[in-house]
C-alpha cells in the first residue's frame, strides 16, 4: 500500500473522529437502550409484538348453561350421553373377555406354579397382538411389571392378569354408570343423584328381592347416608365419583348381587336387607310416641341405654333437629358415628360434640366436664367412684398429644385410641369395659382353655 493512501485514510479518520459528537449518556441509559433493542428484536424473532397472540391459546373454559338456556342444556346432556356411549363401546364385552381368556390359556408357558398357569413376556406380547385394539392398553411393559413377583422364569400369573383386566373393565363400567346420574356433569354426585342411582340399582340386586316397595325410600336413605357420612366430611352435599370408586362401599353394595351370600356377610354389610331393617327397626322401637321423630329422652335408650345425658345434650345442640327432635337421616349419622368409632369421620363427628367451645382441642376442663356424667351414672348404679385424675392421666398417656395439655382430633386419629377415649367419656358401658379390660381378657382366655380341654 503506498504512503499516499495511508495518509489519506489517516486524514479521513481524524476528520471523522473530530466531527463525531461525544456520547454523553450514562452507563444505565446505555444498558436500558440495549435491553429495549434486545426485547424488540427478540419479540420480532418469536413472531412479532402482536398483542393478539392470546387468540392462539386454545379455549379451556366453557361456562355451564343457565337454567333458562334450555336448548344449551339439552345440547350438553345429549353430547354427554353420546360421549359416555362411545366410552362404553370401547370397553370389553363378555364375548371379548372370554376370547382373551382363551388366548391367554393357549399361550401359557410351563411349568405351572402350583395350580397357577403362567405366561412369559414374549407370549404376553403375542397375545396382545391377537387380542384386538380394545385390549392394547392392558398389554404394556408397565402392566406386566406390576404383576411380576418372584417367579424364577420372569413370568406372571395368567389369572392375576385376567383379574386385573376384569377389575379395570368393571371400574370403567361403574364410572360410566355413575356418570349417567351426574346431572351437573362436573364429576360428582349430589344426594338426589346417588339416591336415584341406588333406587334404580335395587332390582338388579337379588339379595334385596325380599324388600317391600314401601321400604325402598328408607333403604335408599340408609344406603346413601353411609356414602355421605364418610365421603363428604365437610358436608358440601356432593361426593366426587372418583371417591366413590376408590372406597369399598360400592363393592359392598354390589356384593348383594351374589345370590349365595352368607348370613354372616349379610349381617356385617351395612347395605344388606337385614342390616337396613335392623337399623330402621331400632329407630321405630325408640320412637315411643310414634311421631316419626326421636326426642332426647327416646334416644337415651339407644344401645345399652348407658350414653350420658351430657353427651346427648350436645348431640341435640349440634345436630340438625326439628322442634328439638331428630329425624331418621340425622339418626343414621348418629348410628354410623357410634358403630364406627375407629374411623376418622366418626371421630370427627364425636370430637365436634366433645369440643364444646369450638377451640379445636380438648383440654382437662372438657375431659372433666364429660367424665363427671360417667361418675354420676356410676353412683346411680352403686358402683365405686373412680378418680378423674387417674382417668385423665390414662387418656393423655394413650393419646400422647403433641401439646401435653391439649388433645386435637388429629392426635386422636394418630393414636389409634380414639374409639377407647371417646367411649370412656360418653358411655358408661364403654368406660366399664375399659376399666375391666384385664378381667375380660382373663375370662376370654379361660373360656378358650376350657374349649381346648373339651376337644
Amino acid at each position: 500500500m503506498s504512503n499516499e493512501t495511508v495518509v489519506h485514510w489517516k486524514e479521513l479518520l481524524k476528520r471523522r473522529l473530530a466531527s463525531s459528537k461525544k456520547d454523553e449518556r450514562t452507563e444505565e441509559e446505555k444498558k436500558a437502550e440495549e435491553t429495549a433493542l434486545f426485547t424488540k428484536y427478540y419479540t420480532e424473532w418469536r413472531g412479532g409484538g402482536n398483542r393478539e397472540n392470546y387468540r392462539n391459546i386454545p379455549r379451556f373454559y366453557y361456562r355451564l348453561p343457565a337454567e333458562d338456556e334450555v336448548l344449551l342444556q339439552k345440547l350438553r346432556e345429549e353430547s354427554r350421553a353420546v360421549f359416555l356411549q362411545r366410552k362404553s363401546r370401547e370397553l370389553l364385552d363378555n364375548e371379548e373377555l372370554q376370547n382373551l381368556w382363551f388366548l391367554l390359556d393357549k399361550h401359557q408357558v410351563p411349568p405351572m406354579t402350583g395350580e397357577e398357569a403362567m405366561i412369559s413376556y414374549d407370549s404376553f406380547l403375542k397375545v396382545g397382538e391377537k387380542a384386538g385394539v380394545k385390549c392394547k392398553q392392558f398389554f404394556t411393559a408397565r402392566v406386566y411389571a406390576k404383576l411380576l413377583h418372584n417367579d424364577p422364569y420372569g413370568r406372571i400369573s395368567i389369572m392375576q392378569f385376567f383379574n386385573y383386566v376384569m377389575r379395570k373393565v368393571w371400574l370403567h363400567q361403574t364410572r360410566i354408570g355413575l356418570s349417567l346420574y351426574d346431572v351437573a356433569g362436573q364429576g360428582y354426585l349430589r344426594e338426589s343423584d346417588l339416591e336415584n342411582y341406588i333406587l334404580e340399582l335395587i332390582p338388579t340386586l337379588p339379595q334385596l328381592d325380599g324388600l317391600e316397595k314401601s321400604f325402598y325410600s328408607f333403604y335408599v336413605c340408609t344406603a346413601v347416608r353411609k356414602f355421605f357420612f364418610f365421603l363428604d366430611p365437610l358436608r358440601t352435599g356432593k361426593i366426587k365419583i372418583q371417591d366413590i370408586l376408590a372406597c369399598s362401599f360400592l363393592d359392598d353394595l354390589l356384593e348383594l348381587r351374589d345370590e349365595e351370600l352368607s348370613k354372616e356377610s349379610q349381617e356385617s354389610n351395612w347395605f344388606s336387607a337385614p342390616s337396613a331393617l335392623r337399623v330402621y327397626g331400632q329407630y321405630l322401637n325408640l320412637d315411643k310416641d310414634h311421631n316419626g321423630m326421636l326426642s332426647k329422652e327416646e334416644l337415651s335408650r339407644y344401645g345399652t341405654g348407658t350414653l350420658t345425658s351430657i353427651f346427648l345434650d350436645r348431640v341435640y345442640q349440634e345436630c340438625l333437629t326439628y322442634d328439638g327432635e331428630m329425624d331418621y337421616k340425622t339418626y343414621l349419622d348418629f348410628v354410623l358415628a357410634l358403630e364406627n368409632r375407629k374411623e376418622p369421620a366418626a371421630l370427627q363427628y364425636i370430637f365436634k360434640l366433645l369440643d364444646m367451645e369450638n377451640k379445636g382441642y380438648l383440654n382437662v376442663f372438657a375431659l372433666n366436664y364429660f367424665f363427671r356424667a360417667i361418675q354420676e351414672q356410676m353412683k346411680i348404679h352403686g358402683q365405686e367412684s373412680v378418680s378423674f385424675q387417674d382417668v385423665k392421666d390414662e387418656i393423655f398417656d394413650m393419646v400422647k398429644p403433641k401439646d401435653p395439655y391439649k388433645i386435637t382430633l388429629q392426635d386422636l386419629v394418630n393414636s389409634s385410641q380414639g374409639d377407647t377415649v371417646t367411649s370412656i367419656l360418653i358411655d358408661l358401658n364403654g368406660f366399664w369395659t375399659y376399666e375391666n379390660r384385664e378381667v375380660l381378657v382373663a375370662n376370654d382366655n379361660d373360656s378358650n382353655t376350657a374349649d381346648l380341654d373339651d376337644t
